[in-house]
């Protein structure tokens, strides 16, 4: 898979795991409420996936972003995404972890590519959709939205895993025969 080598049997436990920590930033993502987007001092203005919150000093005005049809397609985007990532990391776990069932990891790529789809057009419509809701000052796109996009990478990088393994069957059931890199003449 790799020239410089792989282990193909850690595979099976590795891939789910870092299914695993997607499902995590996903979660973080969608249940952090701030940090998707604060003003440039961070004092009058910040914004999660589902309000906007303005004031200073203790005295915070918050508003609903589900009033806007953008906020809720993408709310709704990343909470399907975090669904079918779930459904995913199941089959994962049943494919690699309790038998090996080489025929369902293309069908958990696929899986992973809709999610990878899904998350990012909704990581994409939220700033280009708050710039045009909010149009004073300079905002910072903070951490929880950064979870978004971690889990949406690990998100990638699993499915072209999942796309290639098949190839490697001999591999990740072990029964490959070793080969050196010295062979004699």
């Amino acid at each position: 898979m790799f020239r410089c080598g792989i282990a193909y049997p850690r595979c099976r436990w590795i891939v789910p795991l870092l299914l695993l920590f997607a499902i995590i930033f996903d979660i973080i993502a969608i249940a952090a409420t701030s940090g998707w987007v604060e003003d440039e001092d961070a004092k009058s203005h910040y914004a999660s996936m589902w309000e906007h919150c303005r004031g200073r000093d203790n005295e915070w005005s918050c508003k609903s972003l589900m009033e806007f049809s953008w906020a809720a397609a993408v709310a709704a985007l990343m909470i399907i995404g975090l669904i079918i990532l779930i459904i995913a990391f199941i089959i994962s776990c049943v494919a690699l972890c309790c038998s090996l069932n080489i025929t369902l990891l293309p069908l958990i790529g696929l899986l992973l590519i809709v999610v990878v789809i899904l998350q990012f057009i909704a990581l994409i419509i939220y700033p280009v959709k708050f710039n045009d809701l909010i149009y004073e000052g300079n905002y910072y796109y903070t951490w929880a939205y950064g979870f978004g996009w971690g889990a949406t990478i690990l998100s990638i990088g699993c499915s072209i895993l999942f796309c290639c393994l098949p190839r490697y069957e001999d591999e990740l059931t072990g029964l490959a025969k070793t080969k050196y890199i010295y062979s004699s003449a």
